[in-house]
């Protein structure tokens, strides 16, 4: 068996979650291990606590050293409350476990747990400006840029003040988890609302982890579905802002390879997952507005509406809801 490295090596949050660990001191080692692998081959520290986690629930049911075992232990898995454990959540334990092999060689007849993956929740425009609507303007900044170019919590959080021109409105991302790095320019509120921001939060990585961010989405969506007595609301998560950012996308260009760019997908059959989830078959609807100089055409077009003709000197534009 290797040796074990220092604990401490590893992220706070993740040597503090394996400290409380209720599993032996073997599978601890193994644990560490392999998580501080993880770290020196460049993973990023939420899969690396994503991992950990598992690895922490596997080892509190199984041997780490007996594959056999762990293929038992999933095989009858469940959750808190008895239910049988999803074969989806499976998939993610084979995962966090075959890192683990990785790092000691170990060989096994992978289980093969076979699932539908769910249509991704596109929510609707009303929804989303609902909830960013009952938020903190700190707040709002955050989900209004998560919505409108689509990051991820994470690929926020690892924004830096040099990555953002404030000047030109313009954002430059680092892709995570597979997502390709990109340029994105800013709609003028949007740019408002940021220098605003920023002005307030003058640290070097100004935005919060993706945990507190989507805590706040929790707490402000929940308060206004309450209110609006609509729960439906509850259901949209954090990530829905990216599903809702992409299919905006898609509903002005109909075009698939724009919302791939958008979307930084190294895979267009990524991007197809998230197609299918749009209703193409839905009547298209539309707010209307009209412009009679060019200074209103301007924000009309800034704030993503389309030209469609001119009547009585007066040019109207629309966008879809």
């Amino acid at each position: 068996m290797r040796q074990a490295f220092i604990p401490t090596e590893l992220p706070a949050h993740t040597h503090e979650h394996l400290q409380i660990l209720d599993i032996n001191p073997r599978n601890q080692e193994l644990i560490i291990n392999t998580l501080i692998d993880m770290r020196n081959n460049g993973l990023s520290e939420n899969t690396i606590i994503s991992v950990g986690r598992m690895l922490r629930v596997i080892g509190k049911h199984a041997d780490l050293m007996k594959p056999e075992q762990i293929k038992e232990y999933l095989a009858t898995a469940t959750k808190k409350d008895g239910t049988p454990l999803k074969n989806s959540s499976k998939t993610r334990y084979v995962y966090s476990y075959e890192r683990l092999m990785k790092v000691y060689n170990l060989k096994w007849d992978k289980p093969e747990f076979r699932f539908e993956e769910h249509v991704p929740l596109i929510p609707s425009t009303e929804n989303i400006s609902k909830i960013i609507g009952a938020s903190t303007r700190r707040y709002a900044t955050i989900f209004t840029l998560l919505a409108e170019i689509g990051l991820s919590g994470h690929e926020l959080h690892k924004l830096s003040r040099k990555d953002i021109d404030t000047e030109k409105g313009i954002v430059r991302v680092r892709g995570y988890k597979g997502h390709a790095s990109g340029t994105y320019k800013l709609k003028r509120r949007t740019l408002e609302m940021l220098r605003e921001y920023l002005a307030k939060d003058t640290r070097e990585h100004p935005f919060p982890r993706p945990k507190t961010m989507a805590e706040m989405w929790t707490k402000f969506k929940t308060r206004v579905a309450d209110k609006l007595k609509q729960p439906e609301l509850k259901y949209i998560q954090l990530r829905n802002l990216r599903n809702y950012s992409g299919a905006k996308v898609y509903n002005r260009l109909k075009d698939v390879i724009a919302v791939q760019r958008h979307l930084r997908h190294k895979r267009i059959e990524t991007t197809m997952h998230y197609i299918r989830a749009i209703d193409l078959g839905e009547e298209e609807e539309f707010i209307v507005k009209t412009a009679s100089n060019l200074k209103e055409a301007t924000e009309l077009i800034e704030n993503g509406f389309e030209y469609v003709t001119e009547m009585d000197n007066v040019k109207i534009f629309r966008k879809r809801k």
